[in-house]
């Protein structure tokens, strides 16, 4: 009996199953297409973006060739055209190509006596929220060594001050550039405390460490 009432119970199971592949099955079959395509999209997209991604670092290069070179020098106004031909790179360029090829043309401009243009760029590259933590901490740490004395100290110490912790890979740095922004508005005791925290920091770099001991031998007298 137990046996019967099992084939019967399975039959009603297979009728069911049928009634609702007949009810749902052109839906099913739907949803399963819409699935496939949802794979086969994102996995075109990551080959696009890898695609992209190797156009990019090709022109990047082709672009930094000569001033990458050794011995390359360059005049002023060559650095100043291969300045401009990468921020138009910069424009369509991947987000990491976009903000390495902007702080290139930074450098660039530096270079050739350019400071109000370069510091332009480490600003708008500080900025850019969509930019690598490390590039945007890299242009604000660039332009308060290039700008100290020229930018007002606080608008300095308000770029550093993200990178004073250290978690930071920049901290030491960071920190040696708050103390020279403090002694340049006259806070002799608060540069002093900053350049002892770098003195002090084994993880900063040791010419960091060798500036900020003879800062505080200057300043101690």
């Amino acid at each position: 009996m137990v046996d019967i009432l099992d084939e019967i119970a399975e039959d009603i199971r297979h009728e069911r199953a049928l009634k609702l592949a007949k009810r749902y099955g052109g839906l099913l079959v739907l949803v399963l297409i819409l699935i496939l395509a949802g794979v086969a999209g994102q996995e075109y997209w990551q080959a696009h973006k890898t695609k992209q991604a190797e156009a990019a670092a090709t022109r990047y290069l082709a672009l930094t060739q000569q001033v990458d070179e050794p011995n390359g020098d360059i005049t002023p106004a060559q650095a100043e055209t291969t300045a401009k031909t990468l921020i138009t790179f910069s424009d369509t360029a991947p987000e990491t190509y976009k903000t390495l090829a902007r702080l290139r043309a930074a450098a660039l401009y530096a270079n050739a006596g350019e400071t109000s243009k370069a510091a332009a760029l480490w600003t708008r590259i500080g900025a850019d929220e969509a930019a690598p933590t490390l590039l945007r901490d890299a242009a604000n740490l660039l332009f308060a060594q290039h700008e100290l004395g020229i930018a007002k100290d606080s608008d300095i110490l308000a770029r550093l001050q993200p990178m004073v912790q250290a978690r930071n890979s920049y901290h030491g740095l960071a920190r040696e550039m708050q103390a020279m922004a403090y002694l340049n508005e006259g806070n002799t005791a608060m540069a002093k405390s900053f350049f002892t925290q770098v003195q002090d920091d084994p993880s900063a770099p040791q010419g960091a460490r060798n500036r900020a001991q003879a800062m505080l031998a200057k300043l101690n007298g």
